[in-house]
C-alpha cells in the first residue's frame, strides 16, 4: 500500500529522508538557514511511505525527496531549486 502525501502548507515543503543520508542532512542545514519550514518524514520509520517515495522516482527509494504545496515533487533538490518551487 502507497501512501499518499499530505500537501505542505503552502511556503513550506515535505522532505522524504532517513536518517544515514548526508544529501538530506545537508539540505535541511540549507533550509534551516533560510528560514524555510519542513516536514520530515523518514521512509524507515514510517516505511509505507516508502511506495511514494519509490512511485516518483522511477522505482527507486531516492532521497530526499522533497514534496511542495502545489504537490509537485524534486528528487535531491537544491535550495535555488526548493526556493523557485515555492515562489510560484
Amino acid at each position: 500500500m502507497t501512501a499518499t502525501p499530505t500537501l505542505p502548507a503552502p511556503g513550506t515543503v515535505t522532505m522524504y529522508s532517513t536518517t544515514w543520508c548526508g544529501y538530506c542532512r545537508r539540505l535541511r542545514t540549507q533550509l534551516d538557514s533560510e528560514g524555510i519550514a519542513y516536514t520530515v518524514i523518514d521512509i524507515e520509520e514510517r516505511p509505507e511511505t516508502a511506495g511514494f517515495v519509490e512511485q516518483v522516482n522511477g522505482g527507486n527509494r531516492t532521497v530526499p525527496t522533497v514534496v511542495f504545496p502545489d504537490g509537485s515533487a524534486a528528487t535531491n533538490p537544491s535550495l535555488a531549486d526548493v526556493k523557485a518551487a515555492l515562489a510560484n
